[in-house]
């Protein structure tokens, strides 16, 4: 989906867990994670960064957008599992 779909999405079905690729067609998913993080009802989930973009700058960027983790392609598949888990 791109940034309109997830942001449709969250509010329809309202998920624990986000995961997003910050290299989203449209919104970025930099800007798509600040948008949930003000929204009512979505503040408080978890939202992971799963994408190509690894740079320390990259992390730095995502961590003031809003995201709880960022993983760098290709990912670990088991830590994935672990963080999506613990909610």
């Amino acid at each position: 989906a791109d940034g309109q779909e997830a942001l449709r999405l969250a509010a329809e079905e309202n998920p624990e867990v986000f995961v997003v690729d910050i290299g989203l067609p449209g919104m970025n998913g930099y800007d798509l994670a600040r948008i949930l993080r003000e929204l009512p009802g979505t503040q408080q989930r978890l939202l992971i960064a799963l994408t190509g973009y690894g740079t320390a700058e990259d992390k730095k960027r995502a961590a003031e957008a809003g995201f709880d983790y960022h993983l760098t392609k290709p990912a670990d598949v088991d830590q994935l599992y672990r963080l999506v888990t613990k909610t």
